[in-house]
């Protein structure tokens, strides 16, 4: 790992120390979104390794809902249209002992310009063939689409 790499990291890391002392539990929310021909959006992030799908953290006083209609718009400038589908709801251990993840679908959506501050946290966004992912994708980003799309029992951990 450079000393690039763990500065990039540093600002995600700080957040998540602060959240586990503030909150005791971190939640956070992911949208998955479609495209016409079946490919989904992913991002890769500056700050942590990989493919993600777009999301991030609940802020105080907001819905799970109203977060994944935020952080869709600001990260990846999509406009959800009517509300997202709620998918499921899963531990990820992988960051902490207290983090949990809101999953959502959204099926109706348009195209709008990512917030400013997107392109610092924001490496990379494309569509992708589910068959076809970059070899750096999260894994628990993998498992979602199988439950999504091939019918994968669904778990209850990220």
């Amino acid at each position: 790992m450079t000393v690039l790499s763990t500065l990039q990291r540093l600002p995600h890391r700080l957040f998540m120390l602060y959240a586990r002392v503030v909150n005791g539990m971190t939640l956070g929310v992911r949208g998955i979104v479609f495209d016409d021909g079946g490919c989904v959006l992913l991002v890769r992030h500056t700050y942590m390794a990989g493919w993600h799908f777009p999301g991030g953290g609940v802020a105080p006083g907001e819905s799970a809902e109203t977060a994944v209609v935020r952080e869709l718009r600001e990260e990846a400038g999509v406009a959800v249209e009517g509300r997202p589908e709620f998918f499921g709801f899963y531990f990820n251990r992988g960051v902490t002992r207290r983090d949990h993840v809101a999953v959502f679908v959204c099926q109706r959506w348009h195209e709008t310009k990512p917030a400013a501050a997107a392109r610092i946290e924001i490496a990379e966004i494309d569509f992708f063939a589910p068959d076809a992912l970059p070899e750096t994708t999260n894994p628990g980003t993998r498992r979602r689409l199988a439950e999504i799309l091939d019918g994968v029992e669904r778990s209850a951990e990220w």
